[in-house]
């Protein structure tokens, strides 16, 4: 392979950071972005690498950032919480917390934890939704010398009974009473969890007031033994047997995430004006990317705001209210946020200016692009006028939708699209897209400022290499990856990336300036809009058991949800029709037949006893013939071939998602 130089791109004239400064070769104090260091195999770039913005952490661990920051500002306010949901309540709903406070709370909580007998590397798992408490319970865990264990408040019995068993919880904190009544039967086969706290009885509060009778010592010792190395959390993420898997991520995995991301994201992290810098969370605390941005706000002291509910009307509410300078987001809600507004303009009749405002945008949007990739010149004259046109009456619009301040959102989880991320950027609004793994603790590749391409997932996170094997499988490496999966029958934790180089399952390529293009999953797991990962193989071989089913394909990757395409099983019907009084009669005329339909509900009903929400199959479509190999639906090995499959029923598959 042959090296191509690196080169820097100037960025803006505010003042850089020491570590920023140092890291890229900074000029006459403006901050630089490093582009990308690529290597060539056969003129094609299979690697790409950005060096590190930020020093490695050697000393220490993510239990000291609360009192660090109570040691250098203790006034500043980190964190507001909401305190009520009050329509209309606007910001006397938010109770800011400062530094001070907040370590205070962390203090006792973990005193607490340490008085109920937990030790360390005891592995504490919470249940909840997006909520303050779940922030306070990361840091009060990691500062006792605990593991944390999130577990979706969305799991099923089944899956948070394995979480549990395989992390050897000790202790489980649900968010509700329905949650833990729920967990309550199979406590029988969980012989190591012995404390059972509910947030909404109170039960956080209660481990505040369990340990002031312990020194702040006590924490301090526990806190003294944890470094870079130590074991931080295990994050369960489901596998293509559709078990999850626990991932070992390590406190150094996330200083190596949070550090290089703040460095890079320096818009989002650091002021650059005297307006706050503030981010509004609301995507799930179980997910490495709502953990990893909490974390990377407590560490750059960026007011930090929880919203629990994904309800429109809830979540627009908040966002009034909170008003954050950037949202951390998925596709899913950058399009329920356009599509409301365009509801919205269709109530009041005005559809064809709002449209025209759309095209507008994206067509502003496509022009900055290629004017940063050199195959354009930049918007023209006219189209700046026609978006100075349009701001005040679509655009401006949709940012208070978003609470007024929003400027920047980090998008990730599945692919934003082209043409919505156009729309936002011509709307004012730059989206850094990303792309990561729970292996990976977040982002391995993120959008750098002021830098954006279109149709790709951006650069490497410095401190990052990227490379594409010789079968398109995207592989990744840095210190961000991480150590082992968890295996409790070898031990502990297993390495998952012995070499280096962690395999993602995904395909990709990277283009001549190192963005980073998602071309595939190699092994056909979806990963709907939401961002939740759904193993198809599991649903399909349950559902190809029932006697009138034949095949069976799991659909929904950047789709809102989970749907399916079903083939009928021919001997299976004949015998289904005479059982039931019924003359036999050509498949395709059973389509859309009401009695076969609520039988195969009621098999799907079933698959989706096993699964939570966001992976249960919602609607299915009836196919009027079978997949065969003569049609090219399947191998020689009855394999389904996904991308014939989905070309050839293209039409039916939209009616799934239409209405």
């Amino acid at each position: 392979m042959s090296a191509v130089p690196s080169s820097a791109v100037p960025l803006s004239s505010a003042a850089p950071s020491a570590a920023s400064s140092a890291a890229t070769g900074a000029a006459h104090g403006a901050p630089v972005l490093v582009e990308p260091e690529t290597r060539r195999l056969d003129g094609v770039v299979r690697e790409a690498a950005v060096p590190p913005f930020a020093k490695p952490v050697r000393h220490g661990s993510l239990a000291d950032l609360p009192f660090d920051n109570a040691h250098a500002v203790p006034d500043a306010v980190v964190l507001s919480r909401r305190t009520g949901r009050t329509k209309g309540a606007g910001e006397g709903s938010w109770t800011d917390v400062t530094a001070a406070e907040f370590a205070g709370q962390v203090m006792a909580v973990a005193k607490g934890l340490i008085a109920e007998g937990l030790v360390p590397g005891d592995r504490i798992a919470v249940m909840a939704r997006t909520i303050y408490e779940w922030t306070v319970l990361d840091f009060a865990a990691w500062a006792a010398g605990l593991v944390t264990v999130p577990v979706y408040p969305t799991s099923s019995v089944f899956q948070t009974r394995w979480i549990l068993h395989d992390s050897g919880a000790v202790a489980l904190i649900t968010e509700t009473a329905a949650q833990a009544a729920a967990i309550g039967p199979e406590l029988e086969h969980l012989p190591d969890l012995r404390h059972l706290w509910v947030v909404e009885k109170g039960h956080v509060e209660r481990l505040a007031e369990a340990g002031p009778h312990l020194s702040d010592q006590e924490v301090e010792v526990r806190r003294g033994v944890l470094g870079p190395d130590s074991l931080a959390t295990l994050i369960y993420t489901s596998g293509t047997t559709g078990r999850p898997k626990g991932c070992a991520l390590t406190h150094g995995n996330f200083f190596a995430e949070v550090d290089n991301a703040i460095e890079l994201l320096y818009p989002v992290f650091k002021a650059r004006t005297s307006e706050e810098v503030s981010v509004l969370l609301f995507l799930p605390m179980s997910h490495v990317f709502g953990r990893m941005v909490a974390v990377a706000c407590v560490r750059a002291r960026v007011r930090l705001g929880h919203a629990q509910s994904l309800q429109t009307e809830e979540l627009l509410e908040d966002l009034a209210s909170f008003r954050p300078t950037c949202l951390l987001a998925i596709p899913y809600m950058l399009e329920k946020i356009f599509n409301t507004a365009r509801a919205r303009a269709e109530a009041g009749r005005r559809v064809p200016a709002f449209d025209r405002a759309v095209s507008v945008a994206r067509r502003y949007g496509e022009a900055v692009d290629a004017h940063h990739t050199g195959a354009g010149q930049g918007p023209s004259g006219s189209l700046k006028i026609a978006r100075a046109f349009y701001d005040p009456l679509v655009y401006r619009r949709i940012r208070n939708a978003m609470g007024g301040r929003v400027r920047y959102a980090i998008c990730g989880g599945s692919p934003l699209g082209r043409r919505l991320a156009a729309f936002y950027a011509g709307a004012g609004i730059e989206i850094f897209e990303g792309y990561g793994l729970t292996e990976t603790t977040g982002a391995s590749t993120i959008m750098p400022p002021l830098q954006p391409r279109l149709g790709t997932v951006g650069w490497p996170l410095p401190g990052t290499r990227i490379r594409i094997a010789a079968d398109g499988e995207i592989l990744v490496a840095g210190e961000h990856v991480l150590r082992g999966y968890w295996d409790p029958q070898a031990g502990g934790v297993v390495p998952a990336a012995p070499d280096g180089w962690l395999a993602t399952g995904d395909l990709g390529r990277l283009d001549d300036e190192g963005y980073l293009i998602i071309t595939g999953r190699k092994k056909e797991m979806l990963i709907t809009a939401g961002g939740k990962s759904v193993a198809p193989a599991p649903l399909e071989n349950w559902l190809r058991s029932h006697p009138l089913i034949s095949q069976c394909l799991v659909l929904g990757d950047g789709r809102p949800y989970v749907s399916a395409l079903i083939t009928l099983d021919l001997d299976g019907i004949t015998h289904w029709c005479r059982m039931n009084g019924r003359h036999p009669v050509p498949v395709e005329l059973l389509v859309d037949d009401e009695e076969l339909r609520a039988v195969l509900q009621r098999a799907i009903d079933e698959a989706n006893r096993m699964l939570s929400r966001p992976e249960s199959i919602r609607r299915f479509a009836v196919l009027p013939h079978d997949f065969t190999e003569d049609r090219g639906h399947l191998t020689p090995s009855m394999k389904l071939r996904r991308d014939a499959i989905l070309r050839d029923f293209a039409e039916e598959v939209e009616g799934l998602y239409r209405g």
